[in-house]
């Protein structure tokens, strides 16, 4: 099946977009990275903020508050294991071809990569958005 939404051919079933939390969307101060949910609200593509936070950070950096659901496994393991994405994935019932990924952590970055995870790392100093919506746009 082919559609299209907002003006972009999706075949069959949209990728989910694996959004980083702390540093990523969400300020350490825990507000919501307006510009950065603006531009994945352009994107109609369900979306997974990725978090290690415990519990007391939860609460911390209010992820409770984030617009989107947020999957963390409270450091057990970091999201610098593979097995972090293996579990995310098993949770959720997809496949590594079937999301996108984008971190702050380069050693993270890689660990998503090592389980064949499509991944960019965000520089959370550039705030690149224009970097970030090219590499949806083209892996989506």
């Amino acid at each position: 099946m082919v559609r299209v939404l907002l003006g972009v051919w999706y075949d069959g079933d949209m990728k989910t977009i694996l959004v980083d939390a702390i540093d990523g969307l969400v300020f350490k101060d825990g507000t919501i990275f307006k510009e950065m949910h603006a531009l994945l609200e352009t994107f109609p593509n369900k979306k997974i903020v990725l978090t290690g936070a415990n519990d007391e950070q939860f609460k911390e950096f209010k992820l409770d508050d984030v617009p989107y659901e947020v999957f963390t496994l409270k450091h057990d393991p970091e999201k610098t294991d593979p097995k972090y994405f293996e579990i995310m994935l098993k949770r959720y019932g997809l496949k590594p071809d079937e999301v996108v990924f984008f971190e702050h952590n380069p050693e993270a970055v890689k660990s998503a990569e090592t389980a064949g995870i499509n991944t960019m790392y965000y520089d959370p100093v550039k705030k690149d958005l224009k970097a970030l919506e090219d590499f949806l746009a083209v892996n989506l």
